[in-house]
C-alpha cells in the first residue's frame, strides 16, 4: 500500500493562502464604498430612522460576509470535511444571527423595517454581483484577479506606433 492510499480524504486540509479572506476584504471595501449611497437614499426616503436602519443593515451584511469567510478559512486549515460542515452549518448559524439581529431591534423607536430589510437583501445580492467582476475563476489565480500594471492588454496584436 502506497502513501496516497493510506491518507484519509477526511484528514486532508488546506495549507495554502486563503482566497476567501482576500475576496471578503475586497467585498467589505466595496460595501463601505456603497454604504454612503445606500444610507443617503434611505435618509432621503425615510428620514433619520431610515438612515440608521440602513446603516444597521449594512453592518449586518458586512459582518455576515466576514463571519462566513472566517468560518471557511479556519475550517479549511483543519480539514476539508470540517470546511464542508462549517459551510453548511455556518450558513444556518449566520441566518440565525441575522434573524436575531433583526428580532432584537425590531421594536426600537429608530428602526424602520422596510429600509432595514431592503438594505439587507439588496446589499447581499448587490455586493455579490459587484464582486463577480473581481473574482478569478482559474486555478492559476484563486481568489481575486491579478491587477495589470497598465490598462492595455498584454495580448495586443498591433503596435501603437503604426496606428
Amino acid at each position: 500500500m502506497n502513501q496516497v492510499d493510506s491518507i484519509s480524504i477526511l484528514a486532508m486540509r488546506d495549507t495554502g493562502p486563503a482566497p476567501e479572506a482576500a475576496i471578503t476584504r475586497d467585498l467589505v471595501k466595496h460595501g463601505l464604498i456603497a454604504a454612503p449611497v445606500l444610507i443617503g437614499g434611505s435618509a432621503a426616503i425615510w428620514g433619520t430612522n431610515g438612515a440608521l436602519s440602513c446603516g444597521y443593515g449594512i453592518v449586518i451584511v458586512l459582518a455576515n460576509f466576514t463571519i462566513a469567510a472566517l468560518l471557511v478559512t479556519r475550517a479549511a486549515r483543519i480539514s476539508y470535511a470540517l470546511m464542508m460542515a462549517a459551510t453548511l452549518f455556518g450558513y444556518i448559524f449566520r441566518l440565525a444571527l441575522v434573524s436575531a439581529a433583526i428580532f432584537f431591534v425590531r421594536n426600537l423607536s429608530w428602526v424602520e423595517l422596510l429600509p432595514l430589510g431592503l438594505t439587507i437583501i439588496i446589499s447581499h445580492i448587490g455586493l455579490l454581483f459587484w464582486e463577480l467582476r473581481y473574482v478569478s475563476l482559474t486555478l492559476a489565480f484563486p481568489g481575486l484577479k491579478p491587477k495589470l500594471k497598465n490598462s492595455q492588454s498584454t495580448f495586443s496584436t498591433q503596435d501603437e506606433s503604426t496606428v
